[in-house]
């Protein structure tokens, strides 16, 4: 065979059987796709145990039928349309005013606000702020805020303080000034401490450590701000919360509704929900609470606890596209 001709033939044998480097390269794209697509279809039905949909799309939850559209920035918030009925008129529901929003991705730190009332704030825009227009429905927009980059947005999601998975509670003592020691994972697979504590009484007077050997210092109300921080291994906070139904909330107690003692206690509020987002290989939350009312209640005598919960996410997909 001419020498040409035979170098032709072996380029044609690399062709239909390349290399074995290059056979393993492209095994490992393909595992990579696959696992990756995996992930996506994954996160389209669940998230950390919360069910997932798309934006504009109903899902039954906290006893509710609720739709969330329309994600959009204004004023520094994300507004988004929300309509919801009773799922069962006989049946149990959240109530209205219990039914916390909260945005979905990769935030420093998480930003919720309860449904009612949550538009006070924001102006310069034509909506019609979230109201119960009968009993057993809710319908209009919910102000979430404030937020600048808006490139960590990817969805919102629902849930309840006053919804709780059975046999799920674990609670911890948070004094002042100590605030709450670190917590065993063991407990509940959240390892959580105390970032800062900071204690006022209602007249707005700031109290020091200096103020416990005050006899005078503890009459009255008042309200302290806990500084928290929640960790996790990502895998395992992930196979628990889908074995457990959701994932879990951190509660600080006591606390009263709104307005409260403090516009601190109704921005950071109570409770907050521990969903990261799901491409994140490890959970790291860091978040601030407010517990208020009679004074050592709050402030000697405060409690934090992981509760599970069922909760809902609403993803946009125009928002992943881009």
């Amino acid at each position: 065979m001419p020498r040409y001709a035979s170098a032709g033939f072996e380029a044609l044998i690399d062709v239909l059987e390349p290399p074995v480097d290059t056979l393993r390269a492209i095994a490992v794209v393909v595992v990579a796709l696959f696992l990756a697509s995996c992930g996506r279809g994954a996160e389209a039905a669940h998230t950390y145990g919360a069910d997932t949909a798309a934006l504009g799309t109903a899902q039954s939850v906290l006893g509710w039928n609720i739709s969330v559209a329309n994600l959009r920035f204004v004023a520094d918030h994300v507004l988004v349309d929300v309509d919801a009925a009773v799922a069962d008129p006989d049946g149990k529901h959240i109530e209205p005013k219990d039914i916390r929003f909260g945005l979905y991705g990769g935030l420093l730190h998480p930003i919720e606000a309860t449904g009612l009332g949550s538009c006070q704030r924001v102006v310069g825009s034509d909506f019609t702020p979230l109201a119960t227009p009968e009993p057993d429905r809710l319908s209009g927009t919910v102000c979430l805020g404030p937020i600048r980059d808006q490139s960590q947005v990817r969805g919102v999601y629902a849930y309840s303080p006053a919804e709780r998975i059975p046999g799920t509670v674990v609670a911890y003592p948070a004094a002042y000034p100590v605030g709450l020691p670190p917590t065993n994972a063991s407990d509940s697979g959240l390892e959580l401490s105390s970032t800062s504590v900071e204690a006022w009484r209602a007249d707005g007077q700031r109290l020091t450590p200096a103020a416990l050997g005050d006899p005078t210092a503890f009459e009255g109300s008042g309200y302290m701000l806990l500084g928290l921080r929640a960790q996790a291994v990502g895998q395992r906070y992930r196979d628990d919360s889908e074995a457990r139904g959701g994932p879990m909330m951190v509660l600080a107690a006591p606390s009263l509704p709104p307005p409260g003692l403090s516009p601190a206690c109704s921005t950071y509020g109570a409770s907050v929900l521990v969903l990261p987002d799901a491409s994140y290989d490890s959970v790291q939350l860091e978040a601030s609470l407010c517990t208020q009312g009679e004074i050592n209640e709050a402030l000697l005598y405060a409690t934090v606890s992981v509760v599970g919960t069922h909760a809902a996410v609403w993803l946009d997909d125009e928002r992943d596209r881009r």
